[in-house]
């Protein structure tokens, strides 16, 4: 398998803090890969680093061999990288449909058969389509989220937080869909805090504590690992 996205020795800072600490990790072509840990560990810095919210202050990251490392976010998207951030952030007074048709503003406009795509993989969305997207669930916010970052046929999203706050039988649709997108040919980078559910649908994950990677493995080998356990499952 090639690796579709290579990060290198990556040190980020806000400000004078060193948020994020020599991390470097790769995530190959048809994989989910899972970045676990606690509040605060960096987990949401290195999705905004590798989208170009934020910028390392030393360090590479590669997609598709391409240097990414200092591009502009709307550059990074057009290059098949897409991110959904944690809190969902859809645009509220917009309906459905629109929130779904800014997806696809890197193609100018929105392919029919994009938009089928995503009200087949979300049906809920096709019923609320005129709906405004701030009246929404939190499950079906989220749902939305993903379906507006499917709208650009991405070769790999990036998902911060899919489940945070949800009941847990969205808890539960979430990753199902997640686990289909992989299943279709998307590659997914996933930060989340159910390490549990994350590392059951994961292919490889690394566990970040303060701004560094401490543990890395298959999802099933950190899932019986005692340290991981004691952390992130509640054993």
């Amino acid at each position: 398998m090639a690796a579709m996205l290579k990060v290198n020795d990556i040190h980020v800072y806000y400000g004078k803090i060193h948020a994020v600490k020599g991390v470097s990790f790769e995530v190959n072509e048809g994989e989910i890969v899972s970045l676990i840990g606690a509040n605060g560990a960096g987990k949401s810095t290195i999705l905004k680093t590798v989208s170009g919210l934020m910028h390392p202050k030393s360090g590479t990251i590669e997609f598709m061999g391409k240097d990414i490392a200092h591009m502009e976010p709307n550059k990074i998207v057009t290059k098949g990288l897409v991110h959904v951030p944690e809190g969902r952030r859809v645009f509220a007074h917009m309906s459905v449909m629109e929130n779904i048709e800014m997806g696809a503003y890197i193609l100018g406009k929105a392919p029919e058969e994009a938009v089928e795509d995503v009200f087949t993989r979300f049906p809920r969305l096709k019923e609320r389509r005129k709906q405004e997207a701030g009246t929404l669930s939190g499950g079906e916010q989220q749902m939305l989220a993903m379906a507006r970052a499917l709208m650009s046929k991405p070769k790999l999203i990036m998902m911060d937080e899919p489940s945070m706050g949800l009941s847990p039988i969205l808890v539960e649709q979430i990753f199902s869909i997640i686990y289909e997108l992989r299943e279709s040919g998307v590659t997914i980078l996933l930060v989340e805090q159910n390490a549990n559910k994350a590392l059951k649908i994961t292919d490889r994950a690394y566990v970040l504590e303060t701004g560094k990677i401490t543990l890395s493995g298959t999802g099933r080998e950190l899932l019986e690992k005692e340290e991981v356990k004691k952390a992130y499952l509640g054993g």
